[in-house]
């Protein structure tokens, strides 16, 4: 653990990888430490809101900047942080990953979200056995078949309007008696002849032998409270990935959220967060590469002025 980088960035979603980008032009010695390129942005069905292109997969899109960045001659690492602390009391942090160890002056969260889950019977006993997050991933195996989509945001209705062109029919299950999407999507869903939105409604319980055959509701439907479906693809929201930031001392929200300023600052010096990981309220991959070049930009003036200091 010799190198000491300018900056570590922990994440290779749009927030990692457009802080990457950003502080290498900036001239800062740069290590960015990627689990999994694109994050959860590489699993979107689809993007229609990114400047520049009309329709793109998350997957295409993640591919691109990741392209971008190694252009830059960014230096990368496919590792799995497990501890970030601080060293020479707060001059240096120190990042322990699965591989090995790696030094760097300041650190940048980009950890992003991981899935929520419905927490009811059955769930993860069929996970991959029926039971799936990603349609990107896992839609393709449910040619012909019937699927339910659990939740009604953006996501779910997104994830819903991807299976119509797989799947023989796809039921979406919300609990809100109403979709909250936009409305060109919304528009999309309730004109679609294979989606059938089910409103106020709870799934209970996901049944099957050795895949999932049935979904248990807590209201009937169409006289049952029991649905057939071939499969179920849970959307019903993201949970931040911020237990570094605990392990740092950085502060968070009630929701787990890292509290930052508008530079990307948290509240330890030389800790940056950018991306679904904070609490900023506007999740989408626009904003989250925006926060992640105005954390690189916090960074490469934190790094500044401590060289300057040292002179």
């Amino acid at each position: 653990m010799a190198k000491t980088y300018d900056v570590i960035i922990i994440g290779g979603g749009p927030a990692g990888l457009s802080a990457a980008i950003y502080a290498k032009r900036f001239g800062l010695d740069t290590l960015a430490i990627v689990q999994q390129p694109g994050g959860l942005m590489a699993t979107a069905p689809l993007l229609e809101n990114w400047p520049g292109e009309k329709s793109i997969t998350g997957l295409k899109l993640s591919q691109k900047m990741e392209k971008h960045a190694r252009k830059l001659k960014v230096k990368m690492a496919s590792d799995s942080v497990e501890k970030v602390h601080s060293v020479d009391g707060g001059a240096k942090f120190v990042a322990s990953a699965i591989e090995k160890q790696y030094s760097a002056k300041s650190i940048i969260l980009a950890t992003g979200t991981k899935h929520k889950h419905l927490g009811v019977p059955g769930e993860s006993e069929f996970e991959g056995k029926g039971v799936s997050y990603c349609a990107t991933c896992d839609g393709p195996l449910f040619a012909n078949k019937t699927v339910a989509v659990i939740g009604g945001g953006d996501s779910a209705v997104k994830t819903a309007l991807l299976l119509s062109g797989i799947a023989s029919k796809v039921y979406l299950v919300y609990r809100g008696a109403a979709l909250k999407c936009d409305s060109f999507n919304r528009e999309g869903a309730c004109s679609n002849e294979k989606i059938k939105v089910i409103y106020e409604t709870n799934v209970t319980k996901i049944i099957g032998d050795k895949m999932v055959s049935k979904l248990e509701l807590d209201r009937a439907y169409e006289g049952s409270t029991e649905l057939r479906v071939d499969g179920v693809f849970v959307s019903v929201g993201h949970v931040p990935q911020s237990e570094l930031a605990g392990i740092l001392g950085v502060a968070t929200n009630e929701k787990a959220e890292i509290i930052i300023d508008k530079h990307g600052k948290t509240s330890v010096p030389g800790v940056f967060a950018a991306g679904d990981v904070t609490d900023f309220g506007f999740r989408q991959a626009i904003s989250a590469a925006s926060q992640g070049a105005t954390a690189a930009w916090a960074v490469y003036e934190y790094v500044s002025k401590k060289g300057a200091a040292k002179k």
